[in-house]
């Protein structure tokens, strides 16, 4: 195996990647090889499908296909091999009617259709092993001596993001949500890796039109939730349990977590939110079930221990999953695209058993002390009081913000986050999302101009509702974005937060402070590229970096 796709990669002097038998991450060799393949046959509907669409001709079941496949090679999804060699026998039929799809379009067009070489004509093996003997065709530095070694970081950074775009894209269809847009740029991009192309130049173009479409797939992904469950409104979270029987639901799918609710009503269980689903809480349809009654928990990387002590089942229902222990084992299931070897995986949506087991489990026993966190501030909540903030601004009160958010992780050098928060000054307002705002969001800041100073605009999955705000704003005060009184401060983890910071590129935000390292796929040339052409920057020390973007903006 090689993997480099997320900040917890294996790092050294003779370079960075996890390529032992295992990933830092917990992937094994052969799950991690699998994936690649996955991708790689997914290259090969790509190239049918676009020269399809070019025709014509489209496949909505395949692009849907395309955005689940993706997802499921995200950072800490699915761990489950067995799955992977099914989901590419199911690409590679995908594949022939894609290639059957274009050919025809291509003769009713009176044309010859053309004969596609690398991925659209890779033959799978149909068993693990031939396709673990296969895996050098895929793996994503193949052919690095030949590319180079900035084609490839170009390349890498062009895949993980299309991961990110797919994933987002993912969430919104299963609420009903989809734009053809994106697909064609799926398929564009697919084309584009499975031609090998070279140039560093055409490449990062190509990155930014990514980054275009993952905001079309954000602004879809709004949509949905907000569709399908209301517009988010300021709201005191408990976080802190209750006496009674509990199931927790962590992940971002909001359509589970209504799944579950609706499987558990008048059952007398109680359902915590954990990592990424806090915002759900927020959101009217949901917060209007009496029996989803808090927050237990914190972010991912906690997940182990804290699954541990609850007493009750855990669902994941999207990323992120690390190993499941012993103790909590036979009570935790995946839904989604989300899989571990031996755990219960719930295809269908149906959750009754979740609520069976939560009836056969204790509990919690007794009321801990009441603990609350106020969360909620989506755009149509911040942007309803625009005034305000606008006012504030222009007397004075406020003289800042800060955007610090993102993912959250293990890896050292992540309390710069919570150091960065609590050192703003106190006539600055701190604007978070994504679970990285788990290491200060029960820190108190106090309130500036009547608004709280700490504003939790919600998942790593709601940065359009930020961009939204930041572009409203930046019309009332009749300046761009970037000549806002605004600094981004961003943590990253894995392919999400790779889509959006391409999108925020492609609007082009700039001067972006990004950390607590930076992509290992990024040469030092492209490095170069993006604070030279955008500003990027990593993060330094958290009292040197509030000054100068104080600085930056006196």
């Amino acid at each position: 195996m090689f993997c480099y796709q997320c900040e917890q990669t294996y790092r050294s002097d003779e370079g960075a990647g996890c390529a032992g038998a295992k990933g830092m991450c917990g992937k094994d060799a052969t799950t991690a090889d699998l994936q690649d393949i996955l991708l790689y046959v997914c290259e090969g509907v790509g190239q049918y499908l676009h020269r399809a669409r070019q025709l014509g001709a489209t496949d909505i079941e395949a692009d849907r296909f395309i955005l689940f496949a993706f997802f499921t090679t995200l950072t800490n999804v699915n761990f489950n091999a067995a799955k992977f060699v099914e989901l590419i026998q199911q690409a590679s039929q995908i594949r022939d009617r894609a290639k059957a799809l274009y050919e025809d379009a291509a003769r009713a067009a009176a044309k010859i259709p053309q004969t596609l070489s690398g991925p659209a004509a890779f033959a799978p093996a149909d068993n693990m092993a031939g396709l673990s003997a296969q895996a050098s065709e895929a793996a994503v530095r193949k052919d690095a001596a030949i590319l180079g070694e900035d084609a490839v970081g170009a390349r890498a950074l062009i895949l993980y993001g299309l991961k990110g775009v797919c994933a987002y894209a993912h969430h919104a269809r299963v609420l009903g949500e989809e734009r053809d847009a994106i697909y064609a740029t799926v398929e564009h991009a697919l084309d584009m890796l499975a031609r090998e192309e070279r140039d560093v130049a055409t490449l990062l173009d190509e990155a930014l039109a990514l980054g275009r479409a993952n905001f079309l797939a954000m602004e879809a992904l709004d949509a949905a939730n907000t569709g399908a469950f209301g517009a988010p409104s300021p709201t005191n979270v408990r976080v802190t349990p209750i006496k009674g029987k509990a199931i927790l639901v962590s992940g971002h799918d909001l359509k589970d977590l209504h799944a579950i609710l609706e499987a558990t009503k008048d059952k007398g269980i109680n359902v915590y939110t954990h990592g990424e689903m806090l915002p759900a809480h927020s959101y009217p349809k949901l917060k209007a079930y009496p029996h989803l009654v808090g927050n237990y928990g914190g972010a991912w990387q906690d997940q182990q221990k804290e699954f541990a002590e609850f007493p009750g089942p855990i669902v994941m229902t999207s990323n992120c999953l690390i190993e499941p222990q012993p103790r909590y084992r036979g009570r935790i299931f995946t839904a989604g695209p989300v899989g571990w070897a031996g755990v219960r995986h719930i295809a269908d949506e149906n959750f009754a058993v979740v609520a069976q087991a939560a009836q056969a489990l204790p509990g919690f026993t007794e009321d801990a002390p009441e603990q609350t966190i106020t969360i909620g501030f989506g755009r149509e909540a911040v942007l309803g009081v625009a005034d305000k903030v606008i006012d504030a601004v222009k007397s004075g009160a406020i003289r800042h913000f800060f955007l610090v958010g993102g993912c959250d992780g293990a890896a050292p050098g992540r309390n710069y986050y919570s150091d960065f928060a609590d050192e703003a000054p106190k006539d600055t307002v701190i604007l978070t999302l994504g679970c990285g705002k788990y290491r200060f969001n029960k820190h108190d800041f106090g309130t500036i101009g009547g608004l709280p100073r700490l504003l939790d605009m919600g998942q790593c999955n709601d940065a359009y509702s930020a961009l939204v705000v930041a572009t409203k704003l930046a019309e009332a005060f009749g300046v761009g974005v970037n000549e806002l009184p605004l600094s981004l401060i961003v943590s990253w983890f894995e392919q999400k937060a790779a889509a959006v910071l391409l999108t925020l590129l492609a609007l082009g935000v700039r001067n972006v402070r990004i950390g607590p390292t930076l992509p290992a796929f990024l040469t030092p040339a492209l490095v170069d590229v993006l604070v030279e052409k955008f500003g990027v920057q990593p993060i330094g020390d958290a009292k040197s970096d509030i000054a100068a973007s104080l600085a930056r903006a006196a």
